[in-house]
């Protein structure tokens, strides 16, 4: 059985920057953070494969870095530049091999229970 824990979410002013963590208990393959702003689907930010390597949504390259410290057993989402559109409850989540769809939601078994980013104008 795999936990995730969301933390570091919160208010800022557009332009800021929030660095989000993610706890991990038990073992993962490739993991991505996901969003939801209320009314819209759930939509893929970023993943990361066991290998490091990292795939980002278009509306957020250039601005966001996904990693994972493997010692530490966390997940993390620098976040920078932010925009009023990156609002959104953020989710990680966990597959258990490699996925072919990184941004398909039903690709990953685990979820945490979210953390808020505000962004204000």
């Amino acid at each position: 059985q795999v936990q995730l824990v969301e933390s570091g979410g919160g208010s800022v002013q557009a332009g800021g920057s929030l660095r989000l963590s993610c706890a991990v208990i038990g073992s993962t393959s490739c993991m991505g953070w996901f969003r939801q702003a209320p009314g819209k689907e759930r939509e893929g930010v970023a993943n990361i494969d066991t290998d490091g390597r990292a795939t980002y949504a278009d509306s957020v390259k250039g601005r966001f870095t996904i990693s994972r410290d493997n010692t530490q057993n966390t997940l993390y989402l620098q976040m920078n530049s932010l925009k009023p559109e990156d609002t959104a409850m953020y989710f990680c989540a966990a597959a258990v091999s490699s996925v072919i769809s990184w941004s398909s939601p039903p690709a990953y078994k685990y979820w945490g229970q979210g953390t808020q980013v505000t962004v204000s104008s």
